[in-house]
This record gives structure tokens, sequence and C-alpha cells, in this order.
């Protein structure tokens, strides 16, 4: 692949970034396609999710490291993409 190709697709890259940014996906009504978008969370942890809140809706964002697979490094990259408003 040539240089500009590589140039187009890191573009895109930062493009989605920053429209998640400015569209944060709502971990609260979040169907498991959409959390399965969000960096870091495959299908596994997006039904661990929708089953944590199912029990305990989440009251802060923050709250999305109750679930197992989840930590502090994973929810760095989350907290910018994720509401629960």
């Amino acid at each position: 692949s040539s240089p500009l190709e590589i140039y187009n697709v890191s573009n895109n890259v930062n493009y989605v970034e920053e429209y998640k940014a400015d569209n944060p996906i709502n971990i609260n009504t979040a169907s498991i396609k959409e959390l399965d978008t969000l960096p870091g969370i495959g299908p596994a942890i997006a039904r661990r999710i929708v089953e944590h809140r199912s029990s305990q809706p989440f009251t802060k964002i923050e709250d999305i490291m109750l679930v197992k697979g989840i930590g502090e490094k994973k929810f760095a990259k989350l907290k910018e993409l994720i509401t629960v408003e």
C-alpha cells in the first residue's frame, strides 16, 4: 500500500474517535452491537454490561468498572466515549 493510503486510514480513525466523543454511547441503553463498537469492548464484555445494568443501572460512567473485564486502563479509553444520561 502507498503512504497516501495509510495516511487516509489514520485520518478516518481520528475522525471516528472525534465523532464518538461528540456522540457518547449511553451505557444504560446501548445495544450489545453498539457497546461492541467501543475500544476494548467485545461481545462478551458488552453482554456483561447489559446484564449488569438490568439489575443495577449505571449512575455514573465510573460504574462501568464494576463489570468484570473493565479496569482503570480500559476505562481511560472509554470515558470520553460513554455517558449515563
